[in-house]
């Protein structure tokens, strides 16, 4: 299977891809999501797997509006652990370091190492995987990478320090993407939908999935470029479209809202649950 990424060889995403598809995938290495979302849609690649929050960070919301634009669906979904390791050329010390490269997420992750180390001067790179293989093409001795373990493997990289994220509660979530709606089968169901603005407008599309004692587990809102200080809502919940109370709680949905659309219902990712305040 031929599937698309954004990054390189031993990014965070090509691990997701490996994790959900197999070592045998082919992967096409993109530069940016767009291109990811436009080859998947194109059919130049079967499938392809893009990261939609962290834990840390929030949503990535270029990828909800991508998500949209080109109409793909999800398949499955993946709670990646996320391990930022300081990584350098070998026989490089940590006392050489001047600087330290990586995509600009990453960067932001470990904003309490950087307080402990404020000599390190901070430049953004395009990927974390991408800022390791710099290394070695511009053999910068005097710089050091964050990324995972799996990019200092593929490049040959030594791992200084391990861990150095802000968080051992690291996660980014990971979905699995193709232009088919799949089986519909799973316990987990991604929706997007918009209303028009009037007073208990939000109140009335939430209270068709509470009324059924269906647990959303993710609510999220997008600005409308066509029709300006209105919103998108992408909403994820626990349940399939074969369900009774899932039917109709989306034809409920359907006599209130102007538009919606399912976009996958697959299995849900039961290795990190919600723990409550």
């Amino acid at each position: 299977m031929a599937v698309a990424i954004q990054g390189e060889v031993g990014s965070f995403s090509d691990e997701a891809a490996r994790r959900l598809l197999g070592e045998e995938i082919e992967i096409r290495n993109c530069l940016h999501f767009d291109e990811v979302f436009r080859v998947t849609s194109e059919g130049i690649v079967e499938a392809s797997v893009v990261p939609l929050e962290n834990s840390l960070t929030g949503s990535i919301h270029r990828n909800y509006d991508l998500l949209r634009r080109y109409g793909l669906r999800i398949h499955r979904e993946l709670y990646l652990t996320i391990i930022h390791n300081l990584i350098a050329l070998p026989d490089v010390a940590f006392e050489d370091l001047e600087a330290v490269i990586s995509h600009p997420v990453a960067l932001g992750q470990c904003e309490r190492f950087f307080e402990r180390f404020p000599h390190l001067r901070v430049e953004p790179s395009h990927d974390t995987s991408g800022s390791v293989r710099e290394l070695w093409e511009r053999n910068l001795r005097n710089y050091g990478a964050i990324a995972g373990r799996r990019a200092s493997e593929v490049f040959g990289g030594v791992v200084l320090m391990e861990g150095i994220q802000d968080s051992s509660n690291n996660y980014t979530r990971f979905v699995l993407l193709r232009t088919d709606s799949g089986e519909e089968v799973g316990n987990k169901t991604s929706l997007v939908f918009s209303f028009k603005s009037v007073p208990g407008a939000l109140f009335k599309c939430l209270s068709v999935f509470a009324l059924r004692e269906i647990d959303l587990t993710k609510i999220e809102s997008r600005p409308m470029p066509e029709r300006p200080w209105e919103y998108l809502f992408y909403v994820d919940f626990l349940g399939n479209l074969r369900e009774e109370r899932v039917r109709n709680a989306l034809n409920h949905l359907g006599e209130i809202v102007e538009q919606m659309e399912v976009l996958g219902c697959y299995p849900r990712d039961e290795s990190v649950r919600k723990t409550g305040i």
